[in-house]
């Protein structure tokens, strides 16, 4: 793949808690510079970004705006969830990126965690929604039924991680949440994605999305 064919797979990232305004234009201004597909930033810092983007856009690219729902946790109640999202894009974000109920997928409570999902599919407007899973701490089979409830609730990607957990993305798990959504969603893996070498790993494995603050360093290997 080419250098610009990666970079307009990959979600500029930073969810640091120091992040700074100047940290969050400095993002967008380095996701305009490379095309790359989106800013994936902090609730706090969507319309600063948004913005941004719309103000410093290509005349022929538009990066989009990101941001991360019940961020890492996914422990947020659905209603708490459903208001960070209608907020979020209100306030101009075009993607979004939730943390599902972990504990309720231990439990094996798959019909709760789709109702949460459709429910923030729905308050998302028809925009992305990318369900983070946090395989970390999934088994293989419960990463399987997570995916099959993301594809029942109309969510648009299914993701690896959140960067915070115990470990991040996997080849081996994104295969398995391609081989299970097949055509219907997208995979995004992130977490842990900081060379070239990695990046191609996880789009052989069938990511069509890549999250990372590494981006530039990956195109330019």
């Amino acid at each position: 793949m080419t250098n610009s064919e990666i970079a307009n797979m990959i979600d500029h990232t930073i969810l640091k808690s120091t992040a700074t305004l100047s940290d969050v234009e400095n993002l967008c201004q380095e996701a305009i510079d490379n095309n790359f597909a989106s800013v994936c930033i902090n609730p706090c810092w969507v319309k600063a970004a948004s913005q941004y983007l719309k103000a410093n856009k290509k005349p022929d690219y538009q990066v989009k705006t990101c941001t991360v729902i019940g961020f890492p946790l996914g422990a947020n109640t659905k209603d708490v969830k459903v208001f960070e999202t209608a907020n979020a894009v209100e306030n101009g974000a075009e993607e979004i990126d939730m943390v599902i109920n972990i504990g309720l997928a231990k439990m094996g409570s798959w019909e709760l965690v789709e109702e949460e999902v459709r429910a923030v599919v729905e308050a998302a407007q028809g925009n992305c929604v990318k369900v983070i899973l946090e395989n970390c701490y999934l088994t293989e089979e419960e990463i399987k039924l997570a995916c099959e409830a993301c594809v029942r609730a109309n969510a648009t990607f299914v993701k690896t991680s959140t960067g915070f957990g115990s470990s991040g993305a996997k080849a081996e798990d994104v295969k398995l949440m391609r081989e299970t959504v097949g055509d219907e969603l997208g995979v995004k893996a992130a977490g842990g994605i900081r060379d070239r070498e990695t990046a191609l790993a996880m789009i052989e494995a069938g990511a069509n999305r890549l999250g990372c603050s590494a981006g530039i360093q990956i195109i330019s290997e």
